[in-house]
């Protein structure tokens, strides 16, 4: 009988972990952020991530007059496809905060160095604020001179391929933990 209940115990601790709590990444899962995204292409198409389902997709929102973090990080994402496993299988979305100056030429011309799995996104602010706040992601507009610059947040977010927002990971990642997390779920 003790036995019995030392395994029963065991069954229902076992149950009571999480599947996911093997990623590097933090598991965001439980916080059900929507990940559908609907704006406009570097092609100046209507661009709904919903035609991606099927895919993993990774989500990275910043700026194409950037001078470090976004193309580290678009740089880092293309490093990350070459390595996966089914590299076919996985899309990364650019979705640019600053829809005053990343107009769909101007994404055009940034976004093919990164690679042909990338898509460039813009709209209007109000677009643009919808889909950042989805994610909870911070940005704003910070002047520098006569010019200006933005403070963004700068994680990546993965989205499986049901379209549900599954984990974030933090600028400066190590990308062999990424290529891990997005090969699990790819499978």
């Amino acid at each position: 009988m003790f036995k019995k209940l030392i395994c029963i115990l065991f069954l229902i601790l076992s149950a009571c972990g999480s599947d996911t709590s093997n990623f590097h990444g933090s598991d965001i899962t439980e916080a059900q952020l929507n990940g559908r995204i609907e704006l406009t292409s570097h092609d100046n198409e209507v661009f709904d991530s919903n035609n991606l389902l099927g895919n993993v997709i990774a989500v990275f929102f910043g700026f194409t007059h950037c001078p470090d973090i976004c193309p580290t990080s678009l740089t880092e994402l293309k490093m990350i496809t070459e390595q996966l496993d089914q590299p076919e299988k996985f899309k990364v979305l650019f979705v640019s905060v600053d829809p005053g100056r990343d107009t769909v030429d101007e994404l055009k011309n940034y976004i093919p160095r990164f690679g042909d799995n990338m898509t460039g996104l813009t709209g209007s602010k109000d677009q643009i604020k919808k889909v950042a706040d989805q994610f909870k992601v911070f940005y704003q507009a910070v002047p520098q001179g006569n010019d200006y610059t933005i403070d963004h947040s700068a994680g990546i977010y993965i989205i499986d391929k049901s379209g549900q927002v599954r984990i974030r990971f933090p600028y400066g990642t190590d990308t062999a933990l990424m290529v891990e997390d997005i090969n699990k779920l790819l499978i």
